[in-house]
């Protein structure tokens, strides 16, 4: 059952807020272990892991900014003067 937009908001901002920090911490944390590896190593290791935090999420993100498709559209009608 897919979820409603309602609730994939509040799952990205539980996911931005409480997931994202924890995973940033884990990366931190696994790299640390390694020896420091050159700069660039390092630096394609956070960029590897960057993208792959976002992958298993990326139905819960998709059309987030959009407005809320199944709200309807209030008729406002504008005059000017």
């Amino acid at each position: 059952m897919p979820l409603s937009y309602k609730a994939r908001k509040r799952w990205a901002l539980v996911i931005l807020l409480v997931g994202l920090p924890v995973y940033v911490v884990a990366a931190v944390t696994l790299v640390g272990l390694l020896e420091r590896p050159s700069f660039l190593v390092e630096l394609a290791i956070y960029v590897a892991l960057g993208f792959a935090w976002a992958l298993p999420f990326r139905f819960v993100f998709r059309g987030i900014g959009q407005p809320d498709p199944d709200r309807a559209e209030p008729d406002i009608k504008r005059t000017d003067g």
